[in-house]
Order: C-alpha cells, then structure tokens, then sequence
C-alpha cells in the first residue's frame, strides 16, 4: 500500500515490508544481490541474499550425471501419468526407503502445459496425465531447484500436492488461494499520529528520527495465507513472490528487466494525501484452452497480472476505496503485467508463481470435471499429510518494515503492502475459456495415450 501525508520539506521517506533497510542517499539503493527470502524460527520474513545465484558449469555437469539417463536430456514434452507416479511414491514410503528425486521433481518439467483425462475402459484403467517441457535439474546457490539449461524452476510434487489438497475430489469449491502482507489497523493508525506529529520537523535534520519513529508506529507487517496451508512450499513462493515485488515498486530492489517502477514514477503531485496503493497477482483468467469433450486442457498464455486497488486510509486506520486513481501505480502495474515472462526467466521466484497458479487451475478443473471418477483415481496418498507430508516450512507470520528514503519533493510516500488473490474457478467459467477450435488439444491428447506398460513418465 501506499501511505502519503504532506509536509513541510523535501524528503520522501518509502516504507516497506522488507528487512533490507537502504541508506539514506539521493538516488535509491538496491538490493541487487537479493536472491530470495526465507523465513526465520519466529515466522519472521527475511530477505536472503547470495553472491552468485547462478548455475556453474561444473555443478551443472555433476547434476546431470547424478540423474537416471533417460532424464538427462531437455526434452519438450515429457508427459506424468499421477496414478502411476503415487503408486511409485506409496511404495517407497512403505519400504522406508526415502523419495526418489525423480519423484520429487516430477521427472524434470518445468511448466504444466497440459492436462490430459483418459477415463477407465472395462478392464483398462484411467489415467489423469500431466505434460510438459522437462529437463534435468539441480539445486541452485539460492535453494532453487532449476533446470539447468534454461534455469526455469522445477515443477515440484509437494506443491502439486498443495494444490490437489485445495481441490480434492467430490464436490467442487469456489475457494481463494492466497496470501496477503498488510500493515495492522493499529499500526496505520499510529503511523498517521506520528506524522501529523512530525509535520514541522526540518527533513534535512531529523530524518533519522522520522526513520525510526515510523518503524516503530508502523510495526510488523501482518502475513496471511488461504487456501493451502502456510507451513508449506507453495504458501512461501506466493509469499515471497508478493514481497520481492513490492521491493522492486519501491526501489529496495532492482527489476531484472528494463521497466518503469512505481518509486521511478512518484511524485508530489500524483499521488493523492493520505492514499494507499494495494498491489497483488492475480491469474490472467483467460489462460485455458478446453477439448470439445472436455477431456484436455491446455494452460496458454502468461499466467500471471499484476493489479492495483486505490484505498485511503482514516486518521483511526481504517481502509476506503479511493476515489483518485493513481498513474505510476498503474504504469508499474502494467509494466509489470507486460514484461512478466521476461522478468520470470530473470526470477524465477515469479516463474514458480506462475506454476502455482497454473497448479490450481488444474486441480481445479480436475475436480470440477471428476476427472478423478472417470479415471478411477483418488490420490489417497498425495492428500494424506502423513503419508506424503508437505507441512514442512515455518509459516510466515509478520514481515519486518523497511524505511527506504530518497530526495524528492514535499510529501511522504509510504507503500506497504499488497498479495496474491487467486480465484481458480473463474479460469474454468464459460467467458474465460478459450474453445480448442482446431482440434489441437484433443491432437495432443490422442498422441499422448499410448502410455507404456511399466512407466510412470515417458517422452
């Protein structure tokens, strides 16, 4: 969000919900090593740096090798039958032996792009089977697991199994899968008294002491997740996601691509007194391309929007919708929206999110389509969290405020916050959908049924 209060002065103070507090300074100063964030033993977010997030040559060779040969190539469909693959992962579990890797990391994709239905036929069992392009991967100086070609994010099974769990079979639900990062309605209140305190402090003296002072009246930032639970892996991509993007709105850290950003933009006069600026992800719904039987889905498209919602905030904290918009939040938006693809293969933080919405999505369809009943699948193991667990990370809780400042004109600017929204069911509404008009996606399907006799993947 975006807090702004005039004054005397020519300081603009920017505060955020990071741990990376910039020196003051008359052009911003970025957190360019950034390569993630993590969360510590109190659910406390922090950012977490590296000095080289890249893939070196000899890691790469070594991972590949570590790797079954029929996964050490790229490949650009590589196609999952998840009966099978549960079945693979039951058996470990009942041996006590630990998940293979090739489990773990679903053989290698790196983007669902398609999900195929095949229902059971006399005594020929159903299969539900995702596919995609796949290389090999290994884990990069950040903790990713990337491929090690493109650098593209892994497709993981616990994050597949977040979103089944979301979307179990039976009765399809309209549920939200989220997170958010707000500031307290205490927090915003205390904010304001402290500034309408501060109004007559001369900038170029006090400005250590309205740093301070904001933090503490602000405090810790609020994280909330829906719809999957925060303790696992697919709640911190969304989490971290929402946060790095409001670093790089405020100049904490620097864009991976040339685009305009919402503190490049700012000024005095375009942002209106007392305004908040809410910026979240939300999917591009039209990213389902459907066969006429219903039986296939394609997910086309970005992926991925950045939005905002203008709000003003009372002297008590409270939160209104605005009723001025404001054009550098928009611009940033839509840059934002724009190079998506390419900050993503910059990030992958933002390439993983994308993953996680098009994971909901499918589960999503596979639900409201009983795709599970007409394969004769229930995924028993991947929904049961003692038998697979996926609650395995510290939940987020509260993200520390940041005070970023830079020389500017008469008022203070203030973001903090903003989220992920995610409603998968309106992908699969009728307006959204796109119709597979010239056969492709059955195309796909049909080339993909003969699926071999003892594999659980295969290209």
């Amino acid at each position: 969000m975006l807090l702004t209060s005039s004054r005397s002065g020519i300081l603009c103070v920017v505060v955020a919900i990071a741990t990376v507090v910039a020196a003051l300074a008359h052009r911003p100063v970025f957190a360019q090593s950034a390569a993630g964030v993590m969360v510590d033993a109190n659910g406390v977010l922090r950012t977490r740096a590296v000095a080289d997030p890249g893939l070196a040559a000899d890691r790469q060779k070594a991972a590949v090798a570590a790797l079954p040969g029929d996964l050490q190539k790229r490949v650009p469909l590589r196609k999952v039958a998840l009966s099978r693959l549960e079945a693979a992962l039951a058996k470990h579990a009942a041996d006590g032996r630990g998940i293979p890797d090739e489990i773990e990391k679903l053989a290698g994709l790196t983007r669902v792009q398609y999900i195929f239905v095949y229902p059971a036929e006399g005594d020929t069992p159903g299969e539900i089977v995702l596919a995609g392009p796949a290389e090999p991967w290994m884990t990069n100086a950040a903790g990713r697991v990337v491929g090690v070609e493109t650098g593209s994010p892994t497709v993981l099974l616990e994050d597949l199994a977040t979103a089944i769990r979301a979307f179990a079979p039976g009765q399809p639900q309209d549920r939200l899968v989220g997170c958010s990062i707000d500031p307290t309605k205490e927090g915003l209140a205390a904010m304001q008294d402290f500034l309408r305190k501060t109004g007559r402090l001369n900038p170029q003296g006090g400005t250590d002491q309205i740093i301070a002072g904001m933090k503490e009246a602000l405090g810790p930032q609020t994280v909330s997740v829906q719809g999957v639970p925060a303790a696992t892996h697919f709640a911190q991509v969304m989490v971290e996601a929402d946060y790095r993007m409001k670093l790089i709105g405020i100049g904490l850290e620097q864009p991976p691509v040339r685009m305009p950003t919402w503190i490049d933009l700012a000024s005095a006069g375009s942002v209106a007194a007392n305004a908040l600026q809410r910026w979240y992800f939300v999917p591009d719904y039209e990213c389902v391309r459907i066969a006429e039987d219903d039986l296939a889905i394609e997910l086309v498209g970005r992926g991925v929007k950045l939005c905002g919602a203008d709000e003003v905030v009372r002297a008590d904290g409270t939160r209104l919708s605005a009723t001025r918009a404001d054009k550098p939040s928009k611009t940033f938006t839509e840059a934002f929206t724009r190079e998506y693809a390419k900050i993503a293969a910059k990030s992958p933080v933002y390439a993983q999110l994308r993953t996680m919405i098009d994971l909901v999505v499918a589960a999503a369809y596979l639900q409201e389509h009983d795709a599970y009943g007409k394969a004769g699948w229930g995924a028993k193991t991947l929904r049961d969290e003692k038998a697979y667990p996926v609650e395995r990370l510290t939940p987020p809780a509260q993200a520390e405020t940041a005070i970023h400042a830079v020389w500017r004109n008469n008022r203070l600017l203030t973001p903090i916050g903003g989220g992920v929204t995610v409603h998968p069911r309106m992908a699969l509404a009728a307006p959204n959908l796109i119709m597979d008009e010239k056969g492709e996606v059955n195309a796909a399907r049909t080339a993909a049924k003969d699926l071999p006799a003892d594999a659980w993947y295969w290209d």
